[in-house]
């Protein structure tokens, strides 16, 4: 039997309803109920206090980061000549040679003093909490804070801590980092090749990215859902969430449940809703998120192209009950999914997949692009969904009008989709797989 652990996760943040915050949530609910105890370090964290090491700094968002981010990802050739912050000897030379390429000093000099704040922070944190092991998500994955990933680098490599680096997206896979000056920083840290860390991924093409790119194996572990627990039946709480989200009593819910991001390919969501000719609305239920506005208007503007009412519903969508500022109630995805008539899911990449397990879950009938992962990975489990290739078919909208006016039909369907997901994503598997990443580390017997 594999002995209880102190156990620290880190990464930017462990806070809302991102999908790196989920799955470690689910990671440690698995791991406590092993009997391990779990701490958390983070710039922005809504874990209890008492188990939290919160460095401001350690989020992505944070000016500093954000400032080095616009600077090794998105000048433009010709920004860095405004300040270079050129070493003093290079002073009398020529400068037209920097570009996106060129690292300004005075960023190198940053992220060098932010990685050695962070290393510090994280003997501290290793210390106060007796820490044993460290799991690691996405802080080693995707560079959107270098100095914690390089901090993280070194620490590991000073220590020997075990530790889990839990890949979510690969900064080859995010067309933002391609162009970049910061090349030799990702090669040393996202992800670092020490023996001591043991790596998972969570498809099978980026594990074998993973081995291709930095000769590294890992272990893939898809993410979960709770599926030995079945959702709770509506209670009178959620019995308002429809008229409050704009849906009519005659009018069918189609629910996207994702940000509203470039690669969510939303106005998909919005042609099929305009092609139903059906009495519809769509409920989009997350906000922009951290990638900016832009897309958020051009959905916007789409669906008045499409003459299309989408309701925007992230104020009144939350992970947990309450009210918002105006007096309005506030409703879980549990109390909006089990209400939804059809689940949108027209993403064109995506590392996993969350709000299709999170549809199969709540056993509603799904409409997904056939996306890589899902062709890879999930499709052939033989789950019973509406796919499309990239755009909307006539046979997408008859699949699509079946579900909504065959009901009895999308319930057959939600029971052997579940039955599948029990099989493939549950807490069973994920502690199946965690016990023998848990052996390997500590060279212990299952």
């Amino acid at each position: 039997m594999i002995n209880a652990r102190r156990i620290g996760f880190i990464s930017t943040r462990f806070a809302g309803t991102d999908g790196v915050s989920l799955e470690a949530e689910k990671w440690a609910v698995v791991l406590e109920r092993m009997g391990h105890r779990c701490f958390y370090f983070c710039g922005e964290c809504d874990r209890p206090s008492d188990i939290s090491y919160v460095v401001p700094e350690a989020f992505y968002r944070h000016p500093e980061i954000d400032a080095i981010n616009r600077t090794v990802y998105q000048a433009r050739w010709g920004t860095l000549h405004e300040n270079p912050q050129v070493h003093p000897e290079m002073e009398k030379l020529h400068q037209d040679f920097f570009s996106v390429y060129i690292r300004p000093a005075g960023i190198s000099r940053r992220i060098q003093e932010l990685k050695d704040t962070f290393k510090e922070h994280l003997y501290r944190f290793a210390h106060q909490f007796s820490l044993e092991l460290l799991i690691v998500e996405n802080a080693l994955t995707i560079p959107i804070n270098l100095p914690l990933g390089l901090a993280l680098t070194e620490f590991i490599a000073e220590t020997g801590y075990p530790a889990i680096a839990h890949h979510h997206d690969f900064y080859w896979e995010r067309q933002r980092f391609i162009n970049n000056s910061v090349n030799d920083y990702l090669a040393a840290a996202f992800p670092p090749a020490l023996g001591s860390i043991r790596h998972v991924v969570i498809n099978s093409v980026q594990a074998q990215q993973l081995a291709s790119r930095a000769g590294l194996a890992a272990m893939i572990i898809p993410n979960v859902m709770d599926f030995d627990t079945p959702p709770v039946p509506l209670d009178d709480y959620a019995s308002s969430a429809r008229a409050d989200l704009g849906v009519a009593p005659d009018q069918y819910l189609i629910l996207q449940p994702t940000r509203i991001i470039q690669r969510k390919g939303i106005e998909h969501a919005i042609e099929l809703v305009r092609r139903l000719g059906l009495p519809a609305e769509l409920v989009i239920s997350h906000a922009a998120g951290d990638e900016g506005s832009a897309y958020e208007k051009r959905v916007r503007e789409f669906a008045s192209l499409l003459n299309v009412t989408v309701n925007f519903e992230s104020e009144i969508v939350g992970s947990q009950r309450g009210l918002t500022p105006t007096g309005r109630k506030i409703y879980t995805l549990g109390d909006v999914y089990p209400q939804a008539d059809l689940v949108t899911y027209p993403s064109s990449i995506e590392g996993f997949g969350n709000a299709f397990l999170e549809a199969i879950y709540y056993k509603r009938p799904l409409v997904v692009n056939n996306y890589s992962i899902y062709e890879t990975d999930i499709k052939p489990k033989g789950f019973r969904v509406i796919e499309f290739d990239g755009f909307i078919d006539e046979a997408t909208l008859e699949a699509a009008r079946f579900a909504l006016t065959h009901p009895q039909q999308g319930v057959l369907d939600g029971e052997h989709n579940y039955e599948l997901g029990r099989r493939y994503y549950s807490y069973g598997m994920l502690e199946r797989h965690l016990g023998l990443l848990l052996a390997d580390c500590f060279g212990e017997d299952l």
